[in-house]
C-alpha cells in the first residue's frame, strides 16, 4: 500500500481515486474474519468516510485508530468523534 500512497506526481484527485480503487479491491477480496492494520490510510477525511462505507457494506467494525504525529486533524477528529481514537497514541512524545 505504501507504494501507492507515496507515488508522486500527476493529478491529486486521480491519484486518490486510484488509491481508493486499489484499496477497495483489497478490502472486498479479503476474508471477512481476517484482521488487518493499515498504515498511512486513511490520509484524508474523504478516505476515512469511504472506508467507513466499506466497513458498513460488509457489516464490519474496527476496534481502534492510532494517529501518529502529523496525522491530519480532520481524520483525527473524525475518529475521535466515533470514539475509536486511542488518545494516548496522539499525545505520546
Amino acid at each position: 500500500m505504501r507504494r501507492g500512497i507515496s507515488r508522486p506526481g500527476g493529478d491529486p484527485a486521480g491519484n486518490e481515486a486510484s488509491l481508493l480503487a486499489h484499496l477497495r479491491r483489497w478490502f472486498f477480496a479479503r476474508k471477512p474474519d481476517a484482521g488487518f492494520i493499515l498504515t498511512e490510510f486513511p490520509a484524508t477525511l474523504l478516505q476515512a468516510k469511504v472506508f467507513d462505507e466499506w466497513l458498513d457494506a460488509r457489516d464490519e467494525t474496527i476496534d481502534a485508530v492510532l494517529a501518529g504525529t502529523g496525522a491530519p486533524a480532520p481524520v483525527v477528529g473524525h475518529y475521535r468523534t466515533q470514539g475509536l481514537l486511542l488518545e494516548e497514541a496522539c499525545t505520546a512524545p
